[in-house]
């Protein structure tokens, strides 16, 4: 199978099977949503979403937020990943969006990487999500994916994995096709188990085929 066949394949079953794809953030303003991708960073949507339901009544908008203190978000966001460090981020984020920005979320990939907490994934995050750009933002379950069925080869960074599937994917199904990705990996694709006679990409999947052929050469009579 050719990389573009490999390709093809995937899209195609994941637009029959997985027609709407989106975040599983909770969110209702791209301030709101850039919040939530900070605070997801080594931490489940699960988690996220059960802290900022508080914290967005209490801080909706950059302005609040930048009149707050990282103790006065710490108390809401105590419970995620490294709550001291991603307080202290929200709160220079939010400042610097009042200062820069007029309170504004840039849509410059440039300008999000500026802002205290946002690195390349959660800047590739918003510039899709909110604002439809070809950006594929590689988290450790579109690593894996990706590598697993074999739209990347050996590749050794997110940055790696990112060009490569931006390479290959029709530009308008980049933001959708993220989503594709991670809800794959986090529902069926899984690390250390993956669920492989659950999935229909079987017929594409690299590490499926690799993994078949190994229990072939074990018993012989066994038909692929």
């Amino acid at each position: 199978m050719t990389t573009k066949q490999r390709y093809e394949n995937v899209i195609g079953w994941f637009e029959r099977n997985m027609p709407i794809a989106e975040t599983e953030l909770h969110y209702s303003s791209p301030f709101e949503l850039l919040v939530a991708v900070i605070l997801s960073a080594q931490c489940t949507d699960k988690r996220v979403n059960l802290v900022t339901p508080a914290l967005f009544a209490a801080y909706s908008t950059p302005q609040q937020m930048a009149l707050a203190t990282p103790d006065d978000i710490f108390e809401y966001i105590h419970s995620v990943s490294y709550p001291n460090n991603k307080s202290r981020h929200l709160v220079g984020m939010a400042q610097m969006l009042c200062e820069r920005y007029d309170g504004e979320v840039p849509a410059d990939i440039n300008q999000l990487m500026q802002l205290p907490g946002v690195g390349r994934k959660t800047a590739n995050v918003i510039a899709s999500v909110v604002f439809n750009q070809p950006k594929m933002a590689v988290d450790t379950h579109v690593f894996r994916v990706a590598e697993r069925i074999g739209l990347t080869t050996n590749s050794k960074t997110p940055r790696q994995t990112e060009l490569t599937l931006t390479k290959h994917i029709p530009q308008e199904k980049i933001p959708t096709a993220h989503h594709w990705l991670i809800l794959h990996g986090r529902y069926v694709c899984q690390a250390r188990k993956p669920k492989c006679q659950q999935c229909g990409l079987q017929n594409y999947c690299r590490y499926f085929l690799k993994q078949a052929k190994k229990q072939q050469k074990s018993v012989p009579n066994l038909q692929i």
